[in-house]
C-alpha cells in the first residue's frame, strides 16, 4: 500500500468525521434552535415560561454539542467503553432537558415537550455499550407516553392518543438518526485502523521475505565458499595448481554473492529452477557427491509462471544447502517432471543425520507456507539415513509462455534415463562441469 493510498484514506476519514459532526452535534443544535427556539420566541407563550426556557435552551445546546463532539473523538464503543461522558456536562444537559420538557408540558404542548428529553436519551446512549444502549432506549420509549398521557387525561382535552404515542415515536426516531451516523463513523474508524495495520503487516512481511531471500543467497554461497576454501587448504601443498583453481572459484563465488545481494536489494533477482539445478550439479560435484539429475523433457518445456519457477528454484536451493550443511551425503538425486497437472520436484540424499537440523530450522517450513499459498505443497521425509524433499506446484494452463529448455550440465533426459554426474575423486574437476 503506497503513501498516496494512505493519504487518501486519511483525507476520506477526515471528511467523514466532518460530515458526522454536522449530522449529529449540528443536527442536535439545529433541532433545539428551530423547534424550542421558535417556542421561546412565540409571543403567545407566557413570559414566565419563555425566560427559563431560553436559559435552559442555551445550556442544552452547549452541553449537547460538547458531549457529542467528545464522543466523536473516542474510540468505538464496545462492551467496555474507554471513557464515559463528563458527569458535569451530562447533569447540565439532563437538568436543562427537564426544564424544556416541563414548561411546554405545563402548557399542554404535547409535540414539543419530548424533544429535549429524546435528544438527551440519544446522547447518553452514544456513550453506552450496545446491550445497555438497547435497554436505555427501550425503557425511554416505554416511559415516554406517561407524562403526556397523564397530562391529557387530567386536562380531558381529547388528545390522549397524540399525547401518549407521539413522544414514544419521537424518542425512537431521535435515537435512530443519532446513533446511525455514529455507528457509521465507528465502523469507518475500525476499517481505517485495520487498513493501517494491514499496511504495517505488509511492510513487515516484505521485510521477512527480503530477509529470507538474503539468507538463502548468502547462506548458500557462503556454505559453498567455506567448502571450497577447505578443499583449497588441503590442496595447497599437494596440488598448488588445483588449489589456485579453487581459489579462483572462491573469488568468483564471492563476486556472485555480492552481485546477487545487490540484485536482491534492488528487487531484481528472481531465482529460477533451471539456474538452481545447474548450480546444484556443479556444487554437489565439487563436494564429491554423486549427483544424479533426472529431468523430464516435458517438464523442461513446461509452461510455468515466473512465480512458480521462482518457488521451485528456492526449494532446489534450500534442498542443496541442506545436503551440504546437514548431511554426509555420498549420493544425491534430483527428479523434475510434470505429472497429474503438477510440476513435481524431488530431491533426496543419503548420509542424513539422525536428527536432521533442517527439520529444526525455518527454511523448509517457510517455503511450505509459500507453496501452499500458491496452490501446491512441500513435504519432506526422513527414513534412516535418507532425507527427501518433494515439492509440487500446479502446471500452467495452455497459452502461457514456458521456460527455456534445460541445457548444459542439466540437459534434458528421459523420464527413465538420468543424466549422471559420476562420483569423482577430483572435486575440482567435478566443479568445472
Amino acid at each position: 500500500m503506497g503513501d498516496g493510498a494512505i493519504d487518501r484514506g486519511a483525507a476520506g476519514l477526515t471528511s467523514l468525521r466532518r460530515y458526522t459532526w454536522w449530522t449529529v452535534p449540528g443536527m442536535t443544535a439545529g433541532v433545539l434552535a428551530v423547534f424550542v427556539g421558535a417556542w421561546v420566541l412565540d409571543g403567545d407563550v407566557p413570559l414566565w415560561a419563555r425566560v427559563p426556557a431560553a436559559a435552559a435552551l442555551t445550556v442544552e445546546v452547549g452541553a449537547s454539542v460538547v458531549l457529542l463532539s467528545r464522543r466523536l473523538a473516542l474510540l468505538p464503543v464496545t462492551d467496555a467503553p474507554p471513557d464515559g461522558p463528563p458527569a458535569g456536562l451530562l447533569i447540565a444537559a439532563a437538568g436543562a432537558a427537564v426544564v424544556l420538557a416541563a414548561l411546554p408540558l405545563a402548557l399542554r404542548d404535547y409535540g414539543l415537550w419530548p424533544v429535549a428529553p429524546a435528544l438527551v436519551v440519544a446522547l447518553l446512549a452514544t456513550y453506552l455499550p450496545p446491550h445497555r444502549r438497547r435497554l436505555l432506549i427501550a425503557g425511554a420509549v416505554a416511559l415516554a407516553p406517561l407524562p403526556g398521557g397523564l397530562a391529557s387525561l387530567v386536562a380531558e382535552d381529547g388528545e390522549l392518543a397524540y399525547a401518549a404515542l407521539f413522544p414514544a415515536g419521537l424518542v425512537a426516531f431521535t435515537a435512530w438518526v443519532t446513533l446511525g451516523p455514529l455507528w457509521a463513523w465507528d465502523t469507518a474508524r475500525r476499517l481505517d485502523e485495520a487498513r493501517r495495520l494491514e499496511a504495517e503487516l505488509a511492510v513487515k512481511e516484505e521485510r521477512l521475505r527480503f530477509a529470507a531471500d538474503l539468507h538463502d543467497i548468502q547462506g548458500h554461497h557462503l556454505q559453498v565458499i567455506a567448502l571450497k576454501g577447505e578443499l583449497a587448504a588441503r590442496l595447497v601443498e599437494l596440488d598448488p595448481a588445483r588449489a589456485a583453481a579453487e581459489l579462483k572459484e572462491i573469488r568468483r563465488l564471492a563476486a556472485d554473492t555480492l552481485s546477487d545481494t545487490r540484485a536482491v536489494v534492488q528487487g531484481y533477482r528472481r531465482t529460477t529452477l533451471e539456474d538452481e539445478i545447474t548450480n546444484a550439479t556443479r556444487v554437489l560435484a565439487a563436494a564429491d557427491i554423486d549427483a544424479r539429475m533426472a529431468v523430464d523433457p516435458g517438464a523442461a518445456a513446461a509452461r510455468l509462471t515466473d512465480s512458480a519457477r521462482h518457488l521451485l528454484g528456492l526449494v532446489m536451493r534450500e534442498a542443496t544447502t541442506n545436503v551440504l550443511r546437514h548431511s554426509r551425503a555420498g549420493r544425491a538425486e534430483v527428479d523434475y517432471r510434470i505429472a497429474g497437472g503438477f510440476a513435481r520436484l524431488r530431491v533426496s540424499n543419503d548420509g542424513a543425520e539422525e536428527h536432521p537440523a533442517a527439520l529444526e530450522g525455518t527454511g523448509l517450513r517457510a517455503l511450505a507456507e509459500r507453496l501452499e499459498a500458491a496452490g501446491g505443497e512441500l513435504t519432506w521425509t526422513h527414513d534412516g539415513d535418507r532425507f527427501e524433499v518433494a515439492a509440487a506446484l500446479p502446471a500452467n494452463p495452455p497459452g502461457s509462455t514456458g521456460p527455456p529448455g534445460l541445457t548444459g550440465s542439466m540437459g534434458p533426459t528421459g523420464p527413465t534415463e538420468a543424466q549422471e554426474s559420476p562420483q569423482s575423486p577430483n572435486p575440482a574437476d567435478g566443479a568445472a562441469r
